[in-house]
């Protein structure tokens, strides 16, 4: 039993890895099938995986540091080993998303043979300051309820959420075909991470409405936006988040 919160980060990774693999796949490529002609698969269900394992990631990165509350099971090696599982399932996973919508974005240009590799190589800035996340909160005191710089879980999230959207909202997927548009994703959750913006868990420490009442308009939101604007209600309720964060102004212990 003392082992479990480390086997449910281990699985974190695992789910990580695996949206990896199935993001990698992702481009049009050509197959056969019993010896007939080869015929082109897009590859949108292995992105459409891809987020699903993140996603998964994201809820075993979530039991883990329940069940280890619960149990009072903590330890040096436990917090690494979340940090090592969530770069990898929010960090590199999320990157590669943004890397093969960059490619995506670019092979669609006029100019597409001449596109150097440089030009999706900004996708990767998201693992990279969110390495730079991880370690922050690692060496930081914080309070119990709150978090100083965007939770990468929460950057993760909401770049997987973008090949669902592409699947099943096209009329907002479109605007991820342009480059500046996916660059200035990259830009504002890369600082999201490393601003000094106070953020509120999403269980309180306290239960009272001073406490409550932010997180209640955050459900509410994106369960009335889900069934209007499907997967496009992450990027919503991800928005909303930021500004409840920054209205709310919960103090944080140093």
């Amino acid at each position: 039993m003392k082992n479990l919160p480390n086997i449910l980060t281990l699985a974190n990774l695992f789910s990580g890895c695996i949206a990896i693999a199935f993001i990698m796949s992702s481009q049009p490529y050509l197959a056969t099938i019993g010896g007939d002609l080869p015929y082109w698969i897009t590859g949108t269900e292995q992105a459409y995986w891809g987020a699903v394992f993140i996603g998964l990631a994201a809820v075993f990165d979530m039991l883990d540091g329940f069940v280890a509350r619960a149990l009072h099971l903590h330890s040096p090696i436990g917090k690494d080993l979340d940090s090592l599982a969530d770069v990898v399932s929010f960090g590199v996973a999320p990157s590669m998303i943004l890397f093969k919508m960059l490619w995506a974005a670019n092979i669609a240009q006029p100019n597409a043979m001449d596109v150097s590799m440089w030009a999706m190589a900004p996708a990767f800035l998201v693992a990279c300051f969110g390495a730079l996340r991880l370690a922050r909160f690692n060496v930081m005191s914080t309070s119990g309820s709150n978090f100083t710089g965007m939770p990468i879980p929460g950057i993760g999230i909401l770049i997987a959420s973008f090949p669902l959207i592409n699947l099943y909202v096209p009329t907002v997927g479109i605007y991820f075909k342009n480059t500046w548009v996916l660059y200035g994703i990259i830009a504002l959750v890369c600082w999201l991470m490393v601003s000094k913006i106070t953020f509120f868990k999403l269980m309180p420490s306290q239960w009272n409405i001073a406490a409550l009442w932010p997180r209640l308009v955050l459900i509410i939101g994106a369960v009335a936006l889900f069934p209007v604007i499907s997967f496009a209600a992450i990027p919503a309720a991800f928005m909303l988040y930021v500004v409840l964060s920054i209205v709310y102004k919960a103090p944080l212990k140093q």
